[in-house]
């Protein structure tokens, strides 16, 4: 029996971070979490509840109902991959629209956000066996991680990638508009206060912009060996 280590995943939006992290903990028989699927669960809470103002954020108001909001993943057999629930609720493809995705590099932003998400994450992993991908996982969530990878690919290609998946799956995109939202994104994720997005000093750099997913796969079972050998 190999050990169980927890596997921490953590780079640039839309480098295809959760799609290795998935198929990874497929290969492997692990607990795969969708940290960011977390942060757009409490973007759409957000939108839906009018927290969302003029002026920005009405933050009293999201703290006050941070109770209210429950994540939780539920394997779906069909495609192999676990869905996100909020509060019950199906949310897998509200959750990855445009919308919200222009309104969580915001949210994530928020200390309490954050707290509340960190502390169900570290719930989740806490018996190890877990692949967990997002921008802080191997820095705060859990820097003691026996396996870090840092992703990275160019702005151009991940937004391509990301038109990509929008069109796959019958979503209106622009390309241009991407672009932009990668870029900003990365701005806010590496430039907030509370743990901004950077490699941590025994991540494995990847850079994908030039490779398909099965090699992805394949460099990553590979470090997965090692890290468990």
């Amino acid at each position: 029996m190999m050990k169980k280590i927890t596997i921490a995943i953590d780079g640039h939006s839309s480098c295809g971070k959760s799609t290795m992290a998935k198929d990874l903990a497929r290969t492997v028989g692990y607990v795969y979490v969708d940290t960011g699927a977390m942060y757009r669960c409490v973007t759409l809470y957000a939108l839906r509840n009018g927290l969302f103002t003029a002026d920005g954020i009405n933050e009293e108001s999201l703290r006050q109902q941070m109770s209210n909001i429950h994540i939780s993943f539920q394997f779906n057999a069909e495609t192999g991959r676990p869905d996100t629930y909020l509060n019950g609720e199906l949310v897998e493809n509200d959750i990855r629209t445009m919308e919200v995705s222009s309104h969580v590099s915001p949210i994530a932003t928020l200390g309490f956000v954050r707290e509340a998400m960190v502390a169900q994450q570290q719930q989740m992993g806490k018996d190890k066996g877990v692949v967990m991908d997002g921008r802080d996982i191997g820095t705060v969530v859990f820097p003691d991680a026996e396996l870090k990878i840092f992703v990275t690919a160019s702005a151009e290609v991940r937004a391509q990638r990301r038109y990509d998946e929008l069109k796959g799956k019958g979503m209106e995109a622009d390309y241009a508009d991407i672009l932009k939202n990668v870029q900003e994104r990365d701005y806010i994720d590496s430039h907030r206060e509370v743990s901004p997005l950077r490699q941590a000093d025994d991540a494995i750099l990847l850079d994908n912009s030039n490779m398909t997913i099965a090699e992805q796969k394949e460099w990553l079972l590979e470090r997965f060996k090692e890290a468990t050998r």
